[in-house]
């Protein structure tokens, strides 16, 4: 049996020990996000759902990494001053990670174990995009990009995978975190 995914020894973005474990109980969005991304405007929208839900129960976790077109390529001290000044970003920020390249960290191997398969807006064309421009990840089950999403439930498990272009707002994204927080 894997670890929990509440005891993975983590890293706040100013370097602090951190775990899930301080989140136990409540529901959680985990999200690789980057800053010179094409997606980095769902930083709004990350922030919006996370004010509108943590009374609830909710908390975003972001965690920066650079392994999709080096689209994160700044220090602990830029990405924070980033996200607060373009984006007035609240929910916690955590240590840029290794998410696909290796070493793959641990808590991105459990999530990837644990949900294989990301699900797509209906009208996706986000993979085909990705794959004109040749940045489709290795496995199939590899994290396709910046800000794809994981929602886990308040018992610790994973309960989906959001592609990238799943906005924060997205109906179906909605629907789970609102079934998880009830």
């Amino acid at each position: 049996m894997n670890t929990s995914l509440y005891e993975i020894p983590l890293k706040s973005l100013d370097g602090l020990p951190r775990s899930l474990g301080e989140f136990k109980g409540q529901v959680l969005l985990l999200v690789n996000v980057a800053s010179k991304c094409g997606l980095t405007p769902q930083y709004a929208s990350l922030e919006k759902l996370f004010e509108n839900y943590k009374a609830r129960g909710l908390q975003v976790l972001g965690f920066p990494c650079n392994d999709f077109a080096a689209q994160e390529p700044g220090s602990a001290e830029e990405i924070q001053s980033f996200c607060s000044t373009s984006y007035d970003v609240h929910f916690p920020l955590f240590e840029k990670i290794n998410i696909n390249s290796e070493p793959r960290h641990p808590l991105y191997a459990q999530l990837i174990a644990a949900q294989p398969a990301a699900i797509f807006p209906a009208t996706s064309d986000f993979r085909a995009k990705l794959a004109e421009y040749k940045c489709l990840p290795k496995l199939d089950s590899d994290v396709l990009w910046n800000f794809e999403k994981f929602l886990i439930g308040r018992d610790g498990q994973v309960l989906g995978r959001f592609s990238p272009d799943t906005t924060p707002d997205d109906a179906v994204l909605v629907a789970a975190i609102e079934a998880a927080l009830a």
